[in-house]
């Protein structure tokens, strides 16, 4: 795999001023989150998009800020939200400096002045001008010494489609380093890999480990990433996408409406990816939102892996890991197929044998069981350990087929579905999952009643 370099594009400005919404314009879809409030975004959101034909890596920044707040850490925090928007546009082929037809502020022209350095590279739009508003307030602009404008509304699509030609034209003109991006790979064989957990378990800490990166913004404050941020990387021959998430947190815990965004976002990110790898911090007590989290990504039939973070805090003492995996498999009884990692993702500790865990439960979410395999197999399970013979119990499997792939899906014909007791359902689901190599995953098994599947009559489901 040879990644290739794709242009920067990035969209910049002060806070609220459209950033976000015209980000997602560009992409034809909701990809960062918006609403009223300023400062939404904070780590830079990459996407990949193509413009005019042209692909691009297009960048949602932070908003540059002047006044810093008066608590410390949100005022480290609005540091490194600049610090890291200024390092993007640096690399950027072209910038899109988007300023608000309704208030030019003091900000904005110090930010102007900051972006001098960008001439060539930088194009000037002026949001929030839908219907012609604000246009006479608009043109101001041009004593900044800028000689072209483009009047847009992000919102409603106001001359969005001038915008994209102009950044299309500008990117034939630049030269840029660009961002490595091997697009001609980038596909099914790609490992998806979704972090999720409560906040402050290190998931920012982890995704730029994993990217060599300093993507994600990473400080001591919960709560720090809002948007979903995807890097991609190579391991061992394999590549790999990674989506650092919002924190989750209990319902009742949600206060605002920009973190319950963050948080369906979060969750809906698992609905993409092959792997969820659940951080837990090794020096804490398991939480019912542990749980919670990881029935989540159960329900969606995706492969689950404990990630044991901030063992480098954890006492070294004999036999350590083994009491730790032995307390979260008493607490997730029920997923005792979930492997286990203790890691660090601060210092590297483990990450090897995580990645190599990933790439076994990839191959298992993909692999297919031949029919014929299958009954054969399910024969001897029946032989080596019979159903139930009562009046009442009896019943008896035909045959069984393999109906799905990530998620993996089994699906047996029997006598009678309703006499078929979960004791035994869980002798067959084990027998699959350590004979057929499905040990890593979750597997669903249905049970159809033989002779009546095109009729769809009493279909019973069952999920180990």
């Amino acid at each position: 795999m040879n990644p290739r370099r794709l242009p920067i594009v990035a969209i910049a400005g002060r806070p609220n001023t459209g950033k976000s919404t015209l980000f997602n314009r560009l992409l034809h879809k909701r990809r960062a989150i918006t609403g009223p409030e300023a400062g939404l975004t904070r780590d830079p959101v990459f996407c990949r998009a193509e413009l005019c034909g042209k692909p691009l890596m297009l960048v949602d920044t932070g908003g540059f800020k002047l006044d810093r707040a008066r608590n410390p850490e949100d005022a480290a925090l609005e540091e490194l939200v600049v610090d890291r928007a200024l390092g993007i546009l640096e690399q950027a082929g072209v910038v899109i400096l988007l300023l608000d037809a309704e208030n030019i502020t003091g900000e904005d022209e110090e930010f102007i002045e900051t972006l001098r350095p960008l001439q060539n590279r930088l194009i000037v739009a002026v949001n929030k001008t839908e219907g012609g508003r604000k246009t006479a307030e608009a043109w101001n602009v041009l004593r900044y010494g800028f000689e072209t404008i483009y009047m847009i509304s992000a919102e409603h699509g106001d001359n969005i489609d001038q915008l994209v030609q102009a950044v299309a034209s500008r990117l034939e003109e630049n030269t840029y380093s660009g961002y490595e991006y091997d697009y001609d790979t980038f596909d099914t064989e790609t490992i998806r890999i979704t972090l999720a957990g409560k906040p402050n378990t290190g998931k920012s800490t982890l995704s730029n480990r994993l990217t060599a990166s300093a993507a994600s913004i990473v400080t001591p404050v919960p709560g720090t990433t809002r948007d979903v941020l995807e890097g991609e990387f190579a391991w061992k021959g394999k590549r790999f996408l990674v989506c650092d998430t919002a924190g989750i947190r209990r319902k009742t815990k949600v206060t605002q409406n920009i973190e319950y965004y963050s948080v369906n976002r979060a969750i809906k990110t698992m609905d993409d990816a092959d792997i969820v790898i659940l951080l837990i911090n090794a020096p804490e007590n398991i939480s019912d939102q542990d749980k919670k989290i990881a029935a989540l990504a159960c329900e969606r039939g995706r492969g689950v892996l404990f990630a044991l973070n901030k063992w480098d805090l954890m006492e070294a003492i004999p036999n350590a890991r083994n009491a730790a995996a032995d307390k979260l498999r008493y607490a997730f009884s029920k997923m005792q197929w979930a492997p286990i990692a203790a890691i660090s993702a601060l210092t590297g500790e483990g990450i090897a044998a995580l990645l190599s865990t990933c790439v076994k439960m990839k191959e298992q979410l993909h692999k297919q069981t031949p029919t014929s395999a299958f009954n054969a197999a399910l024969e001897e399970w029946q032989r080596r350990y019979p159903p139930p013979s009562g009046p009442l119990t009896r019943f008896k499997i035909k045959y069984g087929v393999q109906t799905g792939i990530n998620p993996v899906v089994f699906r047996l014909f029997v006598s009678r579905p309703e006499a078929c007791k979960q004791n035994y359902m869980s002798y067959i689901t084990r027998q699959i999952r350590e004979e057929l190599g499905y040990s890593l995953i979750p597997i669903k098994v249905e049970l159809q009643r033989s002779g009546a599947e095109r009729r769809g009559k009493n279909k019973e489901m069952y999920q180990r």
